[in-house]
């Protein structure tokens, strides 16, 4: 067998070599490559996944405008999948243009609605119009509730309450006349955005969009005076309405009422809701917590009980909003325990104190001095708002351990001093516990 030649050693040597270097080099960078943060492997299969998605976008868009070049016929649901499947928002109106020069396009509401939508999405607004002046050349037929949806859009999405306007007095051109519903919502809107100047002409324009006004359209109007402060005008409207020949609600009187108590006018708010009554309109919860509430305010918690019994025996039901006034009435009142014992009655009705009426309550507990009360208080506490701590029972149980060491070794101290003491002590466990900062006056 012939000796390899002296290029073929070298080379085997040399080989040798890398592999023993390479060897060393990844025994040597093992440690450093474990230190390699693993946010950054996160980024890369996030930019990887976001750039397989981009990809995903591009051939779908690209197949959709491939679609709308093809030959073959479409079906309106054909044509609808394909502008679903637009990924691209910047592509739909390319997309419809192809569409609309194709033999078998047929304009529709469904349509129309679609691209209004994927271009409120991708906020493109400045297309809507050229959309629907197309949709009225096209005279392609739009019901009331294709305008509501534009109109929220400009309202609740553009932020653009004059084109909500716009739209809502252009309706007719297209055939369609607006509900009261549609009406009744720009009417709102303009009260919500504080446009009272616009409201007069919109409410003007109700006849000539044959529009019937009905009850809740001047409840939005006389909610509109109140916050411009014109209560004189408020019930000007509201003797107006039966002559309009609707009859005021519930709704009606409750904002005049709400206005009223808002303004230190408790007693005038009592005089609208009896001549309510007297009119055959009854009131319901809202109005009743209104004026439960106004009447708190005022320091006047006994009529405000007064009139959670009435409001019960008239088959009206009290809620969260109910009771919490009434609650805040006491807490006013610097009543605690009365508060305390009203928040059992709360809980035995199946509504759930705020977290700030437990901490109002044993705030007042403590500067009264009723640690025991303030104790009885916070396990309510604990039990409606952090179930999950269960080391209530091992604490009290440690406290009364250690009031019974105190009782057995300083014999001159009274049990009572002592189970004051331990109250104190497991109240500012507690405290810590829930992060309270009370200071607790020294016994």
């Amino acid at each position: 067998m012939s000796k390899p030649s002296l290029g073929i050693a070298v080379l085997r040597r040399a080989r040798y070599k890398t592999q023993h270097m390479d060897c060393r080099w990844l025994s040597q960078a093992v440690p450093y490559i474990s230190q390699v943060d693993s946010r950054m492997v996160r980024i890369s299969r996030y930019a990887t996944s976001s750039f397989s998605k981009l990809n995903y976008m591009h051939d779908s868009d690209k197949l959709c405008m491939e679609r709308l070049d093809h030959m073959d016929w479409l079906a309106p649901n054909e044509m609808l999948k394909i502008f679903r499947n637009v990924r691209n928002p910047e592509l739909i109106i390319n997309a419809f243009k192809k569409a609309a020069r194709r033999i078998d396009y047929r304009p529709s509401e469904a349509l129309y609605s679609l691209l209004i939508d994927r271009l409120a999405y991708c906020r493109k607004f400045a297309y809507v119009e050229d959309l629907l002046d197309k949709a009225k050349c096209e005279k392609c037929r739009l019901s009331d509730d294709f305008f509501y949806r534009l109109i929220k859009m400009y309202g609740n999405v553009a932020n653009h309450p004059d084109k909500a306007i716009e739209t809502l007095l252009k309706m007719p051109d297209f055939n369609c006349w607006p509900t009261v519903k549609t009406f009744n919502y720009v009417l709102n809107m303009l009260v919500n955005t504080r446009q009272f100047e616009v409201i007069h002409e919109v409410y003007l324009s109700a006849p000539g969009l044959g529009i019937t006004l009905d009850t809740c359209c001047f409840n939005i109007l006389i909610k509109g005076l109140c916050e411009c402060d014109k209560l004189d005008a408020a019930f000007s409207l509201l003797h107006e309405i039966p002559k309009q020949g609707r009859r005021p609600n519930a709704t009606t009187y409750s904002t005049i009422m709400h206005y009223l108590c808002e303004h230190d006018k408790v007693s005038e708010a009592l005089e609208l809701c009896e001549r309510m009554q007297k009119n055959g309109c009854h009131p319901d919860t809202i109005t009743f917590n209104i004026l439960i509430s106004g009447l708190c305010k005022q320091g006047r918690v006994s009529e405000g009980m007064e009139f959670l019994k009435t409001m019960k025996l008239e088959g009206c039901y009290p809620n969260s909003g109910t009771y919490q006034a009434l609650l805040y009435g006491l807490l006013r009142a610097k009543k605690f325990v009365e508060a305390k014992d009203f928040m059992g009655i709360m809980t035995s009705e199946g509504v759930k104190p705020s977290y700030s009426s437990y901490k109002l309550i044993i705030c007042g507990l403590c500067r009264e001095n009723l640690l025991t009360d303030a104790v009885l208080v916070l396990e309510q506490m604990a039990l409606k708002w952090l179930k999950q701590m269960k080391l209530l029972d091992g604490i009290y149980h440690g406290v009364e351990q250690s009031a019974n060491h105190i009782t057995s070794s300083d014999k001159g101290v009274s049990t009572d001093t002592v189970s004051n003491k331990a109250c104190q002590l497991f109240f500012r466990i507690i405290m810590k516990r829930f992060l309270v900062k009370i200071k607790l006056k020294k016994l």
